[in-house]
C-alpha cells in the first residue's frame, strides 16, 4: 500500500509541476486554464526542442488579425502560436479536427474545421465572424502541406474575400528550417531549426482578387 500511496504521490506532484510550468511560460490567454499551459508547453518545445527562431508576429491587442502561412508539416501550427502574443483561431481540415483524442483540444482552441473537398460556407462564415470579434484568425491558403523546394501550391481564394469582407490586411508568414517536411506527425518529433519570417503586410481593399492574390503566392514564395 505504501508503495501504491508513494505513486500517487508522485504523479499528483509531476502533475502539478507540468501544469506549474506551463502556466508560467504561457504567453496568450486562451480563456482556459488548460490551455494556457498548453501554451506554454508548446513555447518551451518550440524553443527548444525545435531550436525556433522568429520574428514576433504583429498583432494588435485586441483587433481582429489575418494571418496566412505557407505549409510545410503538422509542425506548423505549432511555431506560429509560439511567435504570437495572443491566442489564434485556426482554420484546419476537418478530417484533422476530428482526429481522436484531439478534438477537444480543437475545439477549446476555437479551432475552425473546414471541408477541404465540401462546403467551407460554413467555415467562412465562422471566421469572418470572429475577425468582427476582433480575433485573430489563421489558415494555410495553400490547402495542403508542402515541401520548401517544390513551388507553392495554387493559393485558395477565399482568404481575399475574407480579408476584404472583414476590412482587415493580411500578415503573410512563412516558416521553413523543419525537418520531414511534407509530413503531417513525423516533424513533430525531430528535432531541427525551425524558423518564421513575417513578410509584408497585404492590403488587398484596393486590389482586384486575382491581384491580391497574386501579390500574397509572391510574398509566402519569398525565401530566407
Amino acid at each position: 500500500m505504501s508503495v501504491v500511496i508513494f505513486l500517487v504521490v508522485i504523479t499528483f506532484v509531476l502533475a502539478l509541476s507540468f501544469m506549474a510550468i506551463g502556466y508560467r511560460y504561457h504567453v496568450a490567454d486562451w480563456g482556459h486554464f488548460f490551455i494556457n499551459v498548453i501554451d506554454g508547453w508548446i513555447r518551451i518545445y518550440c524553443r527548444y526542442f525545435h531550436g525556433f527562431i522568429y520574428q514576433p508576429i504583429p498583432v494588435s491587442e485586441h483587433g481582429p488579425s489575418l494571418l496566412a502561412c505557407n505549409h510545410l508539416s503538422g509542425l506548423d501550427p505549432f511555431l506560429i502560436v509560439a511567435a504570437c502574443r495572443r491566442p489564434i483561431r485556426f482554420m484546419i481540415a476537418k478530417e484533422e479536427y476530428e482526429r481522436f483524442g484531439l478534438q477537444w483540444l480543437f475545439r477549446a482552441a476555437g479551432c475552425i474545421p473546414v471541408e477541404r473537398f465540401g462546403r467551407v460556407e460554413t467555415a467562412f462564415r465562422a471566421s469572418l465572424a470572429a475577425l468582427h470579434n476582433g480575433e485573430v484568425v489563421a489558415l494555410f491558403p495553400e490547402g495542403g502541406i508542402n515541401r520548401t523546394e517544390q513551388p507553392l501550391r495554387k493559393l485558395k481564394p477565399g482568404i481575399i474575400k475574407l480579408a476584404k469582407l472583414a476590412a482587415v490586411p493580411i500578415t503573410a508568414l512563412r516558416v521553413e528550417g523543419m525537418r520531414a517536411q511534407g509530413h503531417t506527425l513525423t516533424p513533430v518529433f525531430l528535432p531541427g531549426q525551425s524558423r518564421l519570417y513575417v513578410l509584408p503586410e497585404l492590403d488587398c481593399v484596393n486590389k482586384t482578387d486575382d491581384d491580391a492574390l497574386t501579390q500574397l503566392a509572391l510574398f509566402l514564395s519569398l525565401k530566407y
